[in-house]
């Protein structure tokens, strides 16, 4: 499929530092491989290869002795929630998607050859991998053993296949491990949408059903899976702009938390993530409007004022890191390019590119955009 938003090498090094993507790869190289099974979680109803965690905001119910059922406190992380799964899990991909980005610029086969181990054993090794769902995800002791909104926790995914594409040019990454990589994206693909897990985070109707067609879309080019990409297409103009856009071009549901800059932020990156991997010049969703003009331009014209001058945010501040955002999220750079928008991509060169706030690095889901150009 040819995107509509496109960067040759020969502009690779005036919108990316490429020696920081040289040294990164390089501490790549040193790093253990990571498994799912490297830490149980004790209150999983699953097995060793069943991913699980637990919702951010629940927290142990104070008028119980042994605190449940959890309760909720909207905007607030209870730090002490099982979080490995999901921290191994990034930590996966973002050494993949280093040592791809590396590869690709570069070609050094020691990144490929690291980068292939981390998939193989991770996805692949029989003692090792993580099975393809997440009927554990975003579980509430007492409440739930998991949920579909847990299908947010794999967005953090979207990086590997084109890490794995950007692979393909090594004699590392065999004919086997290849098929093995697209076999399993397939069959979580499948998983998500058709369990009711998937179906009932897809019908969400905030940034989950958002992050989920992300999820969708990215896996489905992946896999060539055709029809489930011409149904996020479908799904972007009919249900996404229309039912979360306000004519102003906002997003209600995500002012109306209790940390309304990030998820605003968080909600149109994910947005523009998706009109970048669905947009072809026969279906350009860049250019895509409502009749009453709303569209992804429209969420972009309103946001990055706020982006530029954060203190005339109109809304209330972020109960959590307001202070941390915004930040250089890839987004940026995809509307800069889309629309040769000068302040796009002045922000995307200035504003920090690695941030390491742990609620930021959360809600950021793409680490190596040179891998989506």
């Amino acid at each position: 499929m040819s995107r509509m938003v496109t960067l040759g090498r020969e502009r690779w090094n005036d919108y990316f530092d490429l020696n920081l993507i040289l040294r990164k790869a390089e501490q790549s190289l040193n790093a253990p491989t990571v498994h799912i099974t490297d830490t149980v979680a004790p209150k999983s109803a699953g097995g060793i290869h069943d991913y699980y965690s637990n919702g951010d905001y629940w927290w142990p119910n104070p008028a119980t002795s042994d605190g449940m059922p959890y309760i909720r406190r909207d905007g607030e992380s209870n730090p002490d929630n099982f979080s490995q799964h999901r921290l191994i899990l990034r930590e996966m991909r973002t050494h993949v998607a280093q040592l791809a980005s590396a590869y690709k610029i570069y070609k050094k086969e020691e990144f490929a050859q690291k980068a292939v181990l981390f998939l193989k054993e991770f996805f692949l090794d029989e003692s090792t991998r993580m099975n393809p769902h997440l009927l554990y995800a975003q579980a509430i002791p007492g409440v739930s053993p998991g949920r579909g909104i847990g299908i947010i926790d794999t967005l953090h995914l979207i990086d590997v296949p084109l890490a794995i594409r950007a692979l393909q040019a090594s004699p590392h990454m065999t004919d086997e491990i290849l098929a093995g990589l697209e076999q399993w994206f397939a069959d979580y693909l499948h998983w998500m949408s058709h369990h009711e897990n998937g179906i009932e985070e897809m019908n969400e109707n905030n940034n989950h059903s958002v992050c989920w067609f992300v999820q969708a879309a990215t896996f489905a080019l992946f896999t060539n899976h055709a029809e489930m990409l011409d149904f996020c297409r479908v799904q972007f103009k009919e249900r996404l702009i229309p039912d979360q856009m306000d004519l102003d071009g906002s997003f209600p549901r995500e002012l109306a938390r209790t940390k309304p800059y990030g998820y605003s932020i968080f909600m149109l990156d994910n947005m523009i993530t998706l009109c970048h991997i669905l947009s072809t010049p026969h279906v350009n969703l860049w250019t895509f409007e409502l009749p009453d003009g709303r569209g992804i331009k429209k969420g972009i014209e309103f946001l990055l004022p706020y982006m530029i001058e954060k203190e005339s945010w109109p809304y209330a501040h972020d109960v959590e890191s307001y202070e941390s955002w915004p930040v250089g999220i890839s987004s940026l750079l995809f509307t800069g390019l889309a629309y040769d928008s000068v302040p796009s991509l002045h922000l995307w060169r200035t504003l920090e590119q690695d941030p390491q706030v742990g609620e930021v690095r959360r809600n950021m889901a793409i680490r190596q955009p040179l891998l989506w150009l």
